[in-house]
């Protein structure tokens, strides 16, 4: 018993998000273990499936808690950005898991479809995933809640593998019903066989959004939206700004633009004015690493949006300029 309530006290002392991918190794494993079993036993080739999708999981949940772990660790001399791109990393890896799980699969309900040589017990596989969607349901119900409370993209990849299993578990269990009601044993390589399609489509999704941030893919279109929104209503003195940009890195989001001030401010209230602009673009986006490069109003420093203030004082000064 001490050592279970050391083990207990140790995972209390992880983030939320290494709990959630302690959690889901910790019962993939055991899920995996059950279903492997049963379908080898009982000759579910869906059941079978399911396990080595579970085997998938085991190894994916072991990944996310190491890159979740990774991707904690401060900023340093060799990665001076952090270490969050290992959290994308690890989401490809996933998508590449599941992809590889879908193909086995389907080429082994072919193979069944073709042969058709092994009976299905019926009862046994239907309680399997019966517990399976319910320990699903629940360890992802968590992974989502870690994924909110951290912004994971591993622990949000992870939470989304876990649904899809709710999903093949239901067809599974869909599959043996009717193998058992019309005694077609065929219905049970056809649900692999969709699940193997599904399951190529869950592949895809995860690995184009983790592909995105590993190249640097800008803010979603309504973030920077409402970034240009706030930048052209700032009257900190700011009379313009240019060269905007945004990017995602694992939880950390990075903005950085340049900003047009007036050239006769003295470097304090140019500072000032940095300061006060980046506390505004962090309450628009919570947690954003701002930078901002101060530029003189001057011809040719910058061809971006004036502010709102910037754009009436220019106007002003352009009607006064008139005959």
């Amino acid at each position: 018993m001490p050592s279970i309530a050391a083990a207990r006290r140790s995972l209390q002392q992880l983030d939320i998000a290494s709990r959630a991918a302690v959690l889901s190794f910790s019962t993939n494993a055991v899920l995996m273990a059950l279903k492997l079993t049963i379908g080898l036993v009982f000759g579910s080739i869906a059941v079978l499936g399911d396990g080595v999708d579970s085997a998938e999981d085991v190894f994916a949940s072991g990944l996310a808690f190491f890159t979740v772990r990774l991707a904690l660790q401060p900023a340093d001399e060799a990665h001076p950005y952090g270490h969050g791109k290992a959290e994308s990393l690890a989401a490809m890896s996933q998508a590449a898991l599941i992809a590889g799980g879908a193909t086995f699969i389907a080429i082994a309900a072919i193979r069944r479809l073709v042969t058709r040589d092994t009976a299905v017990a019926v009862t046994p596989s239907l309680i399997t995933m019966g517990i399976a969607v319910v320990v699903n349901i629940g360890v992802a119900w968590y992974s989502l809640r870690a994924a909110r409370a951290s912004g994971s993209i591993a622990i949000a990849a992870d939470a989304r593998h876990l649904l899809t299993n709710v999903v093949q578990a239901g067809a599974v269990i869909a599959g043996l019903g009717l193998v058992g009601v019309t005694g077609n044993r065929a219905w049970d390589p056809a649900v692999a066989l969709a699940l193997a399609a599904y399951l190529l489509w869950v592949a895809w999704g995860i690995g184009r959004t983790a592909l995105q941030e590993l190249v640097d893919t800008a803010l979603p279109a309504e973030t920077v939206g409402a970034l240009q929104a706030c930048l052209a209503h700032e009257s900190h003195g700011m009379r313009g700004y240019h060269e905007l940009r945004t990017r995602k890195s694992g939880r950390e989001t990075y903005i950085d633009l340049h900003v047009l001030v007036d050239p006769a401010i003295t470097v304090s209230e140019a500072h000032e004015l940095s300061e006060d602009l980046e506390r505004d673009v962090q309450e628009l986006v919570p947690g954003a690493v701002v930078t901002i490069h101060i530029d003189p109003d001057e011809p040719g420093a910058g061809n971006g949006p004036k502010s709102a203030a910037a754009a009436e004082a220019s106007a002003g000064r352009d009607d006064g300029a008139r005959p």
